[in-house]
């Protein structure tokens, strides 16, 4: 069972993205408040979303943003992956995400390893947190779910790559189809997509 709380003396906001490993599409991140009711609500269905097949993460996401105190999406695009590199905007995209909380968070608890400061508010990392703590488990979810669905909407524009079920990750097909029909102006240029595969043949 997830863990409600990191620190439990003050409110607590968790902090995912989604996205990180993509050849296109932007990154995603979700942060997420619970309470100690809605954790309690929450407790068996929350995990790793990697854990959950799609129509499970969407189905726990409506009822993350139901009994949520608070929640937010945030994204930062392949042109700003392009020019701050994905590590930054990875963790812009969470700070973009606790900009929009409509609740101030005391502490902050971030799944994996790196993370900057975020006005003045105390954090910590923690490497799989999204398999330790339901607040970062719910951000997970709704980080996720959100950039699929973003992706999909992709999709229709540029079906050659078949977003809607890579999602933009670097699957074989993706990779033959970036050497079949050169990058889309969704691709991340700072991955050197197509410079790898050639490599790799």
């Amino acid at each position: 069972m997830l863990k409600s709380y990191y620190s439990d003396d003050c409110v607590e906001a968790g902090c995912d993205e989604a996205g990180r490993g993509c050849l296109a599409g932007p990154v995603y991140a979700a942060s997420v408040i619970l309470s100690e009711k809605n954790s309690a609500s929450l407790s068996n269905l929350l995990k790793d979303s990697k854990k959950l097949t799609p129509s499970q993460r969407l189905e726990i996401a409506d009822i993350i943003k139901l009994e949520a105190v608070s929640w937010s999406v945030a994204a930062v695009d392949n042109n700003e992956i392009d020019r701050i590199n994905i590590l930054n905007a990875s963790i812009l995209a969470m700070h973009r995400a606790l900009d929009k909380l409509s609740v101030e968070p005391g502490h902050i608890i971030v799944d994996g390893n790196c993370f900057k400061p975020y006005m003045d508010k105390p954090y910590k990392c923690i490497v799989k947190g999204d398999d330790k703590f339901m607040s970062i488990a719910a951000a997970s979810i709704i980080a996720k779910t959100c950039r699929d669905q973003h992706m999909i909407f992709l999709h229709k524009k540029y079906p050659q790559y078949r977003w809607d079920i890579n999602k933009g990750y670097p699957t074989k097909h993706h990779r033959e189809m970036v050497l079949m029909h050169g990058l889309s102006p969704y691709h991340r240029r700072s991955f050197k997509v197509k410079e790898q595969l050639k490599l790799s043949l």
